[in-house]
């Protein structure tokens, strides 16, 4: 018997080379896995240098302020204007609360993010506290300001230096971003489920719907430095992460609304307590 067997030379290379294409395939996926490795860094470097800038620009005006109101002091000009000594001496006091004020976010910041901060949660009036921060922000700004009350419910259960704290970014942030004439609005209620949420709006410049994403991550500022080179709003970046963290640590949420060019919502969700003894009940 004769037997004719026709092989497709198609199939004998590609099962010979088998291994070549497999090789092949694994080198192509290494090099684009390296070369998004090499984008990673170009922008983990860019933002660390963004940061820098940022965090050394709103470091050194409180330590200017403070190296020239205590050479102003030493010089011994102002020995017989004591009320002007008196200003001196308050701004460089307010000055180094404010640079001590920085360095302690960043390491509360730091804690938060490795969870080894511990809360002191209490039933917080929530009225005095904003009344507070109102007087401060007031006397801080030189810009019309106006709040605008609306409090339904008066106690939060929560950590009262770090609900202050929270709050005070968020209104801090309304009178950097928002005009020479600006309205605050502070709302208060209890949801059906017992959460209560306190909520900050304020008739500034909104923030455009693609940065609305990404506007609480860590250093978010940073990479929108440039402003602060060309005299924009100071800060690097840490406020609204701040913010996100403290609630994370409560065990709640913040969420945000706004709108370009009209307004921004920012709303701090704390749970109740007995939610809040249910978690720890199950760790």
């Amino acid at each position: 018997y004769l037997q004719g067997v026709i092989l497709n030379p198609y199939w004998v290379i590609f099962q010979r080379m088998t291994l070549l294409l497999i090789a092949t395939v694994l080198i192509i996926i290494c090099i684009v896995y390296q070369i998004r490795v090499i984008i990673r860094q170009d922008k983990i470097a860019k933002v660390r240098e963004d940061f820098s800038y940022a965090m050394i620009h709103d470091m050194k005006t409180p330590l200017s302020s403070i190296l020239m109101g205590t050479e102003i002091l030493e010089s011994g000009r102002l020995d017989g204007k004591p009320e002007k000594k008196e200003r001196y001496f308050r701004i460089v006091k307010e000055e180094g609360e404010h640079l001590l004020a920085l360095i302690n976010k960043v390491l509360t910041l730091s804690k938060l993010e490795n969870h080894a901060l511990k809360l002191q949660q209490t039933d917080c009036l929530l009225r005095p506290i904003l009344e507070d921060l109102a007087e401060k922000y007031k006397a801080k700004t030189a810009k019309q300001v106006a709040f605008v009350w609306n409090l339904q419910e008066e106690v939060v259960w929560a950590d009262e230096e770090f609900l202050k704290e929270a709050l005070s970014n968020l209104i801090d942030n309304a009178l950097k971003y928002s005009g020479e004439v600006v309205e605050i609005t502070f709302l208060s209620e209890r949801k059906a489920d017992g959460t209560v949420c306190v909520t900050v709006t304020d008739n500034g410049f909104g923030i455009p719907l693609k940065d609305q994403r990404k506007i609480f991550e860590k250093y978010e500022r940073a990479a929108a430095s440039e402003r602060s080179r060309s005299g924009g709003a100071s800060g690097f970046g840490l406020g609204l992460n701040y913010v996100l963290r403290i609630m994370e640590a409560h065990g709640g949420r913040v969420t945000l609304e706004s709108m370009e060019g009209e307004y921004s919502r920012f709303t701090l969700a704390f749970p109740p307590e007995s939610a809040l003894e249910n978690k720890k009940e199950e760790r």
